[in-house]
């Protein structure tokens, strides 16, 4: 049986553009997909909140189908980062249901969800492309990762360029950036002095694990 979500979100993509992902816009999918509101409401608790993760969350699903039958032996880490990243954002299957949601998000007392998702993306990203880090690298790689792509999302949202191409660039140059503080890092780490200074922090970070239990998210309960 098709996931009633899904039929939900699919009649929804005709009413964000105009009604954003709002009260208005569960109704009128719950009316177009003929489900009816009490079992609309019992899908998504939280109306437009639960609406648009679920369509962020859907997109993190259809990138990692698309990477996972894209060939990438060959490939640079960097590219592979690149190409993930770059794949999340031609999935996505309206643009202005991404607008309407990054303004949804920016609500304050959305804000917290938001970030969530973009670091849900992030985690996604590197468990598809295999990190099996579990101390403090899982989370300098997956706060990296989502600095690089909330930033990117929020120039494609203004770009109107021939197939994205100033997107690409752009995210290529956010790349670049992560990889010049990478190799600063490295550079401390070999001087003899660096290591002393960072003796204690690094010792500190050392004993970080990642979280396990419920969530991939920092702070989630059944961390260690």
């Amino acid at each position: 049986m098709d996931d009633p979500r899904d039929a939900l979100l699919d009649a929804a993509m005709m009413h964000v553009p105009f009604d954003g992902w709002s009260e208005t816009t569960l109704r009128a999918a719950a009316r177009d997909a003929e489900i009816p509101q009490a079992e609309a409401r019992a899908l998504f608790p939280r109306g437009p909140v639960d609406m648009a993760l679920a369509f962020h969350r859907r997109g993190d699903d259809r990138m990692a189908e698309s990477l996972r039958s894209q060939e990438m032996e060959g490939l640079r880490f960097r590219e592979k980062v690149t190409r993930a990243v770059r794949t999340r954002i031609e999935v996505v299957e309206d643009k202005e249901a991404v607008r309407r949601g990054t303004t949804l998000f920016a609500l304050p007392q959305n804000a917290a969800d938001g970030s969530r998702a973009i670091w849900g993306t992030a985690d996604r990203i590197w468990t598809v492309l295999g990190d099996t880090s579990d101390d403090v690298n899982w989370y300098t790689k997956r706060a990296t990762l989502s600095g690089v792509y909330a930033s990117t999302v929020l120039f494609w949202l203004g770009d109107d360029s021939l197939e994205s191409q100033d997107t690409w660039a752009f995210l290529d140059r956010r790349i670049d950036n992560v990889m010049r503080i990478e190799r600063a890092k490295a550079s401390v780490a070999a001087n003899p002095v660096g290591r002393a200074m960072m003796a204690g922090p690094n010792w500190a970070l050392s004993r970080l694990r990642k979280p396990s239990g419920m969530g991939a998210f920092p702070g989630s309960r059944g961390a260690r």
